[in-house]
């Protein structure tokens, strides 16, 4: 149902049956990690203009893996990370 490299791929399946006897299979719901419980790679500085994406390719070598860094940053909302030159994200080592 995902790739590998999905937040969601170690989800487990579940089912529940409409009352009209349709079988509905759906992933179960994820919950945050901590993120300051991961274990860190490195922290970046926030440059004018730089993007999420950019940031996870640069550093986890694949831009779609960006929401392991909202994980470790305790954020469900990839732009806030981003938003103020100067910040600092932290990106978690890959638990894969």
């Amino acid at each position: 149902m995902f790739e590998s490299t999905s937040r969601y791929y170690t989800l487990e399946n579940a089912t529940l049956t409409a009352p009209d006897g349709r079988v509905i299979t759906y992933k179960r719901r994820r919950f945050l990690p901590d993120g300051k419980d991961m274990p860190l790679l490195v922290e970046v500085t926030v440059t004018e203009g730089e993007r999420l994406d950019t940031i996870t390719a640069r550093t986890l070598g694949d831009p779609e893996q960006f929401w392991r860094i909202c994980d470790g940053n305790n954020t469900m909302n990839p732009f806030e990370l981003t938003a103020e030159p100067g910040s600092i994200v932290r990106v978690p080592v890959p638990q894969f």
